[in-house]
């Protein structure tokens, strides 16, 4: 494999890891005319017009007609042969499959790229992937770079046909106008800019806001006695929590870099930093919660849940500010992480006295009690 080719291939493997992430955002098939977010599955049926489709999808089916562009990042993105798209066509994807009509560019980035013989594109095909198979029309000119580009017997293509593989195959009968070249710099700049496919930034702040509110749900459900004595600790001490929780921070990553050292530590050190990542995120949740709790508690109110959406959105709305935003963040993270390992603390310690009947036996009740036998 040479060094474009591998680059290739890292970039298809990152494009659809990337896509696969995404998916978390949204849940559902698209119904409207004109599709911009994420969703499960994309889906224009053959007796259906998009003016445009843009997202993120574990799988984009286009069995009807999209006037205008389709860009995409997904799993698997297939245009039928029933398919037709008037704009390009922008994928980053597993496997991107062009059976139908598209009316301008295509650029693609993928595991697998194929274009089959009853494919018609009318602009450019443009595709970094690791197999890239050519088997259709294409009226202006080819770069392709991948492990394995194949020319079928079926291509027709009305201009150049340039390419960058490690293993090019081209049937005798392929047409190509512009004649056929090999081109070693275009390996690792094909397919689309993944620019394109940024996440907007109310988007990311909108999924994470989610995530919170279900985390703190859980948590308030589950655990909600521990969850007051969390709040409480904040609000009657908060110096304390947020001076526990900076020492935490500093104390436990020295740790687990300790522990990294010894070949023996490793294990308990990623275990450890995993423990940790948790932790934290759980005391984030916590500290805002905390926040919201004592902010209702100034206005006579005492409701966890109506403590749990004021806290985590208020913050939300606080994090958009520029540079402030960011220490908000931190304090509340650290008056939760505090908060979170005074609690803990005092839980273990309580378990640890309470061994007869609610408090622990004294020697001298002990002792008493053996003579009184």
């Amino acid at each position: 494999m040479t060094l474009r080719s591998a680059a290739v291939s890292r970039r298809a493997l990152a494009a659809a890891l990337a896509a696969m992430l995404f998916l978390s955002v949204g849940t559902g098939v698209a119904a409207a005319q004109s599709f911009e977010g994420a969703a499960d599955s994309i889906i224009v049926g053959p007796d259906e017009s998009y003016d445009s489709v843009q997202g993120f999808a574990g799988t984009v089916i286009v069995r009807g007609t999209v006037t205008g562009d389709v860009s995409v990042a997904s799993g698997t993105v297939h245009v039928t042969e029933t398919g037709e798209v008037g704009g390009d066509v922008s994928a980053a994807a597993g496997t991107v499959r062009i059976d139908g009509t598209v009316g301008g560019d295509v650029s693609a980035a993928a595991g697998t790229v194929e274009i089959s013989e009853t494919a018609r594109i009318g602009g450019n095909l443009e595709s970094g992937a690791s197999y890239i198979s050519v088997d259709g029309a294409v009226e202006g000119d080819v770069a392709a770079g991948a492990e394995t580009v194949v020319l079928g017997p079926n291509a027709v293509v009305g201009g150049e046909f340039r390419y960058d593989a490690e293993t090019f195959r081209q049937d005798p009968a392929a047409s190509v106008a512009g004649g056929v070249v090999r081109d070693d710099g275009i390996g690792s700049d094909a397919g689309p800019d993944f620019a394109e496919f940024a996440v907007p930034a109310w988007l990311g702040a909108l999924y994470g806001l989610f995530v919170n509110l279900l985390l703190g749900v859980v948590l308030l459900a589950v655990f909600p006695a521990f969850s007051t004595r969390v709040a409480d600790r904040v609000a009657g001490s908060p110096a304390k929590s947020g001076g526990v929780g900076l020492l935490t921070l500093i104390a436990v990553p020295l740790v687990l870099a300790v522990l990294v050292v010894t070949i023996v530590g490793i294990p308990l050190s990623l275990v450890g930093a995993f423990v940790f990542g948790v932790t934290a995120w759980v005391a984030l949740v916590y500290g805002q919660y905390a926040v919201g709790a004592w902010a209702l508690s100034l206005a006579g109110e005492d409701n966890r849940w109506l403590a749990l959406l004021v806290g985590l959105v208020g913050f939300a709305v606080l994090g958009a500010i520029p540079i402030f935003g960011g220490l908000f963040q931190l304090v509340a993270f650290l008056l939760g992480l505090g908060a979170l390992a005074l609690a803990l603390r005092e839980t273990y310690r309580g378990r640890g006295e309470d061994t007869s009947g609610g408090r622990q036996t004294t020697l001298d009740e002990s002792s008493g009690g053996a003579r009184a036998a």
